[in-house]
């Protein structure tokens, strides 16, 4: 029997991930009328939980690498910003326009790495980066009448968030930081961030409202251990495309469970989007085989 390639455990596991994080974008919606920051706290609550238990069985020390705190603060704050903002984007568009503008992340990154890495983009890069920018603006449709305005900056604000937040787990990663060190400060800071809005919350959840959020929870832990594993097994320069399998998720789960279809100005932008994704990812493997030679 021949033997499954790290490369092909890789790419299912970041399908896996990413079927993960659109059924925790579903859960949220689900959930119903629960405040942004209570949905943000179990979905951390719940990855807090489960990180620390891998922590404590791989005994890996809390004390981060000497020089990481600045890092850790950046990425926790962040992180927690573009969280928040993605889960409110989450309740108020359709579900695979909130996804994608959060998919704006890496088009981020690498502006945020100019300035935090001192790393010079490629004309594919800036190329990249402005025809996401384009396809963010006709997920947006600033202007256009009926469109809410305020949900899809904060899914754009998100992105960039995330983009930031991404930005210095590299720069921790190349200090030699160990990954669950980082995740575990992620989620403990977002946790302590919404734990005073989930215990003043004039909200009573329901038991169905109380299972999606955990539900929630869940999910996200799948998602966030699926891509971990997967870039352990696999370069993200192989691997990184198949993260964007998460729009087709979305769109597909928004329409079977809220009857949401996305209108044709979205479908250029997400076409926008992730080709400007599989470009950079075509042009980093042209290149690291040319460099090969």
């Amino acid at each position: 029997m021949k033997r499954i390639s790290p490369r092909i455990k890789g790419i299912a596991c970041i399908i896996f991930a990413a079927f993960g994080f659109s059924m925790m974008s579903v859960f949220i919606r689900l959930a119903g009328d629960v405040p942004t920051a209570e949905k943000a706290f179990f979905r951390n609550f719940a990855a807090l939980l489960l990180v620390s238990v891998l922590l404590a069985v791989k005994r890996v020390p809390l004390k981060p690498e000497k020089g990481s705190w600045p890092s850790l603060v950046g990425r926790a704050v962040f992180g927690t910003i573009g969280m928040l903002l993605n889960f409110y984007a989450i309740d108020h568009l359709v579900l695979a326009d909130a996804n994608m503008l959060n998919k704006l992340s890496p088009f981020f990154a690498i502006i945020f790495s100019i300035f935090l890495l001192r790393e010079r983009p490629s004309a594919m890069q800036v190329a990249g980066v402005l025809t996401a920018l384009l396809g963010s603006a006709l997920i947006i449709k600033p202007g256009f009448e009926g469109v809410p305005l305020v949900p899809s900056l904060a899914g754009f604000v998100s992105g960039a968030a995330a983009g930031l937040a991404y930005t210095f787990v590299r720069k921790l990663g190349q200090r030699g930081e160990n990954s669950l060190r980082i995740v575990f400060y992620f989620s403990l800071f977002s946790t302590l961030i919404t734990l005073p809005f989930f215990l003043l919350s004039p909200v009573r959840l329901t038991g169905h409202q109380l299972l999606m959020l955990l539900l929630c929870g869940c999910s996200a832990c799948i998602g966030q251990f699926g891509i971990t594993q997967a870039y352990l097994l696999a370069p993200a320069k192989e691997i990184s495309v198949y993260d964007y399998t998460q729009i087709l998720f979305a769109a597909a789960l928004g329409y079977i469970f809220f009857r949401q279809i996305p209108d044709g100005w979205s479908v250029v932008g997400y076409v926008l989007i992730c080709g400007a994704g599989v470009g950079m990812f075509l042009y980093n493997r042209h290149m690291d085989h040319k460099a090969a030679r």
